[in-house]
């Protein structure tokens, strides 16, 4: 069992940068790629961004990419997503996920665990 807990939302203006914290606890953390995934309000969840539980490769969405970095350290359990030039589009709840897979990472299905999301607003 692996425990996620995102942190790091809240409001910023269009333009203005965040980022997000996913700090897991259960299993060796670093046996595991993790994503991040959004969801706004009235819309599907959607992939942002991934990363190979060795860090060695990552995967981001075309609406973030050159905007958005995903990183991890895995001697502190946690994966970190740098949110720059945010626009009122990216408002969403942000989920980090766990998966055992390292493979196509984009797609929800892959992952086993998920945290309870951390809200960004991003104003105009």
């Amino acid at each position: 069992q692996v425990q996620l807990v995102e942190s790091g939302g809240g409001l910023v203006q269009a333009g203005g940068s965040l980022r997000l914290s996913c700090a897991a606890s259960g299993r060796t953390f670093n046996n595991y790629s993790v994503g991040w995934f959004r969801q706004a309000q009235g819309k599907e969840r959607e992939f942002v961004a991934a990363i190979s539980w060795r860090g060695g490769s990552t995967y981001y969405a075309d609406s973030v990419k050159g905007r958005f970095t995903i990183s991890r350290d895995n001697a502190k359990n946690t994966v970190y997503l740098q949110m720059n030039s945010l626009k009122p589009e990216d408002t969403a709840v942000y989920y980090c996920a766990a998966a055992t897979a390292s493979y196509n990472l984009p797609n929800d299905y892959k992952y086993n665990y998920w945290g309870q999301g951390t809200q960004v607003t991003v104003s105009s």
